[in-house]
């Protein structure tokens, strides 16, 4: 299929770039050492998430807004989103002094949520999903005369979103592959677009959560199921767009899903590597590295880091979570008699071993405890997991049986 049978071309790409100069950033494309080291791929970031709002979203919605007529804009705009194009909706409409609604998911992290609401739009929150908010969303456009901008499924958003894809052609045009977030399918179809037309030989690889595979399911004929509580709730759509997925199918390489741990990692490893906020969706591009190295090993890859919204206290339990996964935070419980100075004894040795003591909890009342016995949970941290099982042998060697206590519950051994 030819482009000219797509909803967008080249030259709406660019003709978008000219209508959003000056108003979005034109973020870095920055070469990835240590993640490069990870995958076993040469890395560069597309840093989307420094945007004003932290993602990518501004580039469709300021081509979108510049695009009403005056009686629309008195009139104002709605839109629906899990939080991304809310933001950037809501502050490139106040920029332009159009009034701006936003129904939002009822799930949509309360970070996102507050940060639309500052921009002085009104909030509604309505449904679990974006398919419920859509719902809620045209109903209002039509009760109030409000002119609808769909978050993905909209010709001059796409174009927005694929300058993206400009820029990173521009600064690096020795790529090959491009690794592409997918939820709705506006960012990719815009990308691939613009990539394949100025670099014919480029992979596209487009990236899903997998509790939301609908373009897999679409392109494929899989039915996997859809659903789900998501780390990476910005891509967590359950059905394709119209316009985009004829240009996902006709343009896109490879669509690869990543599971909810893979996510975690990718989130973590830009902000421990990387030294860059990315939410769960803003990393699935790194996530699929992850999971498929088979499919970039040796090649010149560019990810488009397309959002950095994340919760502060989301982040902070990931980046627990996986310190949890690398055995570098340990929990366990020991039995024991009730005798004198236990506590200072263990804690005395696992300093010796070059153990750092989080937190420990001393209990006498589990009825599983003799009357004169007493259990110790302790959370220590380690160097590795190699640290950590030379100190349960050591443990063990002078009389104690430590058993890990893990996210599921209390395990038989800590072996």
């Amino acid at each position: 299929m030819s482009q000219a049978a797509h909803a967008i071309t080249l030259e709406d790409v660019r003709r978008a770039a000219a209508t959003i100069a000056g108003h979005v950033i034109e973020t870095p494309m920055i070469a990835s050492p240590r993640l490069s080291e990870l995958t076993g791929a040469q890395v560069r970031l597309k840093l989307e998430n420094m945007q004003a709002t932290g993602a990518f979203k501004e580039r469709g919605a300021v081509n979108r807004l510049a695009a009403l007529d005056a009686a629309q804009r008195e009139a104002g705009v709605i839109a629906m989103s899990a939080g991304n194009h809310a933001q950037a909706v809501a502050y490139h409409a106040r920029r332009m002094g159009v009034p701006a609604t936003i129904v939002m998911p009822e799930t949509t992290p309360l970070v996102k949520v507050e940060n639309s609401r500052a921009q002085g739009a009104r909030i509604v929150l309505h449904g679990e999903t974006l398919a419920d908010s859509e719902i809620r969303a045209r109903a209002i456009a039509e009760e109030e005369g409000l002119t609808l901008i769909h978050p993905f499924d909209d010709a001059l958003v796409m174009a927005g979103q694929g300058t993206v894809g400009l820029e990173m052609l521009a600064a690096a045009p020795d790529l090959d592959t491009l690794v592409v977030p997918i939820g709705g399918g506006g960012l990719i179809s815009g990308i691939a677009v613009a990539a394949r037309a100025l670099s014919p030989g480029i992979r596209i690889v487009g990236v899903e959560a997998a509790l939301y595979p609908g373009f897999h399911n679409a392109l494929t004929g899989a039915d996997l199921p859809i659903g789900g509580a998501t780390l990476a709730e910005g891509i967590a759509v359950k059905h394709p767009g119209e316009l985009t997925l004829p240009i996902v199918r006709d343009l896109v390489s490879e669509i690869v899903l990543v599971d909810e741990d893979l996510i975690e990692s990718a989130v973590n490893a830009c902000a421990t590597l990387q030294r860059t906020m990315a939410e769960g969706a803003g990393a699935a591009g790194l996530a699929a590295m992850l999971a498929r190295p088979d499919l970039f090993a040796g090649r010149n890859v560019g990810i488009v880091l397309c959002g950095g919204n994340i919760d502060a206290r989301i982040l902070a339990s990931v980046m627990v979570r996986e310190l949890e996964r690398d055995e570098r935070v340990v929990a366990f419980r020991i039995y024991s008699n009730d005798r004198p100075g236990l506590l200072g004894r263990l804690a005395t040795r696992l300093g010796e071993l070059g153990a750092n003591i989080l937190e420990v909890s001393h209990g006498r009342l589990y009825l599983d405890v003799p009357a004169k016995g007493v259990t110790v949970d302790l959370t220590i941290e380690t160097r590795d997991a190699a640290h950590t099982a030379a100190i349960f042998a050591d443990l063990r060697a002078e009389g104690y049986e430590p058993r890990r206590i893990d996210p599921r519950g209390l395990t038989q051994t800590a072996g």
